[in-house]
């Protein structure tokens, strides 16, 4: 029982004082119907206590809906692959990436290899497996780069204004304006297709998004009432971009980074069919590009890596568009008309 139920059953239901406990209640009534804008304190306390539970609650309940569930499951599982890869998969990651000679080559699905063998008798499932650690890791790591230096780079540029804004976005426009897959190659060839690179690589060439994406909003909030009484009031600029303006921008920020996760995986996948991955990687774009010349003898070695790619990226946009219906204020006073 809360504190304010049992304030109220004190109060209101103590056998004893009958006659001085209805007057109490005669005259609260009577403020409550004749005062205007008279309310009980006990049901405004009450009351306070039931927004403040439904407002922690707000959020969740606007992700309750049947397609991100069913994004969040995939990413679960997906997740649970990576993480767990050693003690799931039935081989280990030395064995998957050598030559077995004792198992036949694109053996078809079997006991011993449910999904299939692929080239150098490598079991499909295990190497399923094993590729959703590489995906994630490059993925997660690039667009916690991309995301945050992005977001650094864009706050200061919209907040200075002036020439350093003016020199930022033209920056940002000279880079994306080439073809971010042809950029990812040139400079993978120049660098190397190592894992680190490909990772410093995604995550650079996704800075200037962000900084785009993030500055169109501080635009705005800098202009408002409450950043102008913070320079009033002595606030430092630090502490006005990264403490009142950030709080107040990162909504879409939060929506793009789900999407854009699934953006790299694809676009990693792709990178590694074209031949340009880390062949010392288990990843499901080599996957695809060793098995693709039999798509009719032994479909399972390309399809089930082709699965992989589709569920993951499948499973980030779901999350990624329920997150966009929670956030944006537009979207749901559309839903509500």
């Amino acid at each position: 029982m809360s504190k304010v139920d049992t304030k109220l059953k004190d109060k209101y239901y103590e056998p004893e004082n009958f006659e001085t406990q209805f007057k109490e209640i005669l005259a609260d009534y009577s403020k409550f119907l004749f005062k205007p804008g008279m309310k009980d304190e006990e049901l405004k306390k009450r009351d306070f206590l039931f927004n403040r539970l439904k407002s922690k609650r707000k959020f969740a309940t606007k992700l309750n809906n049947t397609l991100t569930k069913i994004g969040m499951t995939a990413i679960f599982v997906v997740i649970c692959w990576a993480i767990f890869a050693p003690w799931l998969a039935r081989y280990n990651y030395f064995y998957v990436q050598g030559i077995d000679y004792a198992v036949g080559w694109y053996d078809p699905p079997s006991a011993a290899h449910p999904f299939g063998v692929s080239k150098f008798g490598r079991d499909v499932l295990s190497r399923l497996i094993w590729g959703a650690r590489s995906s994630i890791s490059i993925g997660l790591i690039a667009i916690v780069l991309a995301s945050v230096f992005g977001v650094i780079v864009g706050i200061l540029s919209a907040y200075q204004g002036g020439i350093i804004d003016s020199i930022v976005m033209r920056i940002v426009d000279i880079i994306m304006a080439f073809p971010g897959l042809i950029m990812i190659i040139i400079i993978v060839n120049i660098l190397g297709n190592e894992m680190y690179y490909i990772m410093l690589i995604y995550g650079v060439l996704g800075i200037p998004g962000y900084a785009r994406l993030i500055r169109g909003s501080v635009l705005q909030e800098k202009t408002k009432t409450y950043v102008e009484a913070s320079k009033v009031s002595g606030s430092s600029d630090w502490r006005i971009m990264f403490k009142q303006i950030l709080p107040n921008c990162i909504a879409p920020v939060i929506v793009a980074v789900t999407f854009n996760i699934g953006g790299i995986i694809l676009s990693l996948a792709g990178l590694s069919f074209l031949g340009f991955g880390d062949y010392k990687l288990i990843e499901w774009g080599t996957d695809i590009n060793i098995a693709r010349a039999r798509l009719t003898t032994a479909p399972w070695a390309s399809i089930w890596p082709g699965v992989g790619i589709f569920v993951t990226v499948l499973g980030f946009m779901l999350i990624g568009d329920g997150l966009r219906d929670a956030l944006d204020p537009r979207l749901q006073g559309k839903k509500k008309k």
